[in-house]
């Protein structure tokens, strides 16, 4: 196996930029993943890595070991691999993926829309929660918080690899054409989540942590929802929020 020593390899600065640079990750359509949990949920979605990257101190490691046959591995020295991995303990695999382009056309029958999410924690739980609630897609405007960067990708714990993930999507439009019911999370003039119909087609809208969703999209929702808090707290944080709504239509349409 082809052992990497030198900070002035050609791949290691690669890697290194995927890791650091959305912009790079944009630009030549790869990511990283962190870890033995998304390179495993990765290949049980049928999807091969184009490189598997092992820690020096980690070879021997059993897990890691079975996982290396999945596809072509390198030999990192552990100072360089600690520079690239992004978690204080790294568990010592990186793999090489190109980011998989969602199935576009589609008219989903359960999906979230998500307006200008910046924060990479909350993107990565309300992936993790539409994947565990059954949903079909996500859909991203653009200013979300890049979904395919590492700290996303840990919070999405493998839901990446299943639901369809579509970056800088155009809400409005998708909203003026779909089918199905629309429901915004928004506290003014808003129904109790609870009093809705959450059947059939639907797709639900959670906007920016501080500024909400846009008037625009608001005007275009078919309905406007708040979840009740009976408490003293003003507002749940957007991931929170998300999952309520998705398993209450989870629990309406088992």
């Amino acid at each position: 196996m082809k052992k990497i020593a030198s900070r002035e390899n050609s791949l290691f600065r690669m890697l290194l930029d995927l890791s650091d640079s959305s912009k790079q990750r944009k630009r030549s359509g790869k990511t990283l993943l962190d870890g033995i949990h998304l390179l495993q949920s990765c290949i049980d979605s049928g999807i091969e890595p184009e490189l598997i990257v092992v820690k020096e101190s980690s070879l021997q490691h059993p897990e890691i070991s079975s996982l290396i046959a999945n596809g072509e591995a390198v030999l990192m020295a552990d100072s360089l691999f600690d520079r690239i991995s992004p978690v204080k303990t790294p568990t010592g695999i990186l793999s090489l993926i190109g980011i998989p382009v969602a199935e576009s056309g589609k008219n989903p029958q359960f999906c979230i829309l998500l307006d200008r999410i910046q924060d990479p924690g909350n993107l990565g739980s309300i992936l993790r929660s539409a994947a565990a609630a059954g949903a079909d897609a996500a859909y991203l405007s653009p200013g979300c918080a890049d979904p395919w960067s590492p700290r996303v990708l840990r919070g999405g714990m493998g839901a990446h690899f299943m639901i369809g993930i579509h970056c800088d999507f155009r809400l409005e439009e998708f909203v003026s054409g779909f089918s199905g019911k629309t429901v915004a999370m928004a506290l003014e003039e808003s129904s109790s989540l609870y009093e809705l119909d959450l059947s059939g087609q639907i797709a639900f809208l959670i906007g920016n942590e501080g500024a909400g969703i846009s008037d625009e999209l608001l005007s275009l929702a078919t309905f406007r929802a708040k979840i009740p808090m009976p408490g003293k707290m003003e507002s749940l944080n957007a991931a929170s929020a998300a999952a309520i709504c998705l398993f209450e239509r989870t629990r309406q349409q088992p």
